[in-house]
């Protein structure tokens, strides 16, 4: 699956200054946080991928279905897939 709009993705509510996404780096003290704001104007693709892999069931599976998982920006992500011919989806 490839999503080629994260940039237009919009959070409701206060969820722009209240969400927080936190990843460990595995030593201690190695949490780290990014506000949703920051995150949003540096990387929407990764907010994108996130809420999509936290709908996945966590099973055996979860893995080689995030690894299908292609999310880009802008349709400049496209570019890449001309090979395979994509056609839109119609939601």
């Amino acid at each position: 699956m490839v999503v080629i709009n994260a940039g237009q993705i919009r959070l409701t509510g206060n969820k722009v200054e209240q969400k927080m996404y936190r990843h460990h780096s595995g030593y201690p003290g190695g949490l780290k946080e990014i506000p949703a704001r920051r995150l949003k104007e540096q990387r929407p693709d990764v907010m994108v991928r996130e809420a999509i892999l936290g709908m996945l069931p966590k099973n055996k599976l979860r893995a080689h279905r995030a690894k299908k998982l292609r999310v880009y920006r802008d349709a400049k992500g496209l570019e890449r897939h001309v090979a395979q011919k994509p056609q839109p989806l119609a939601l």
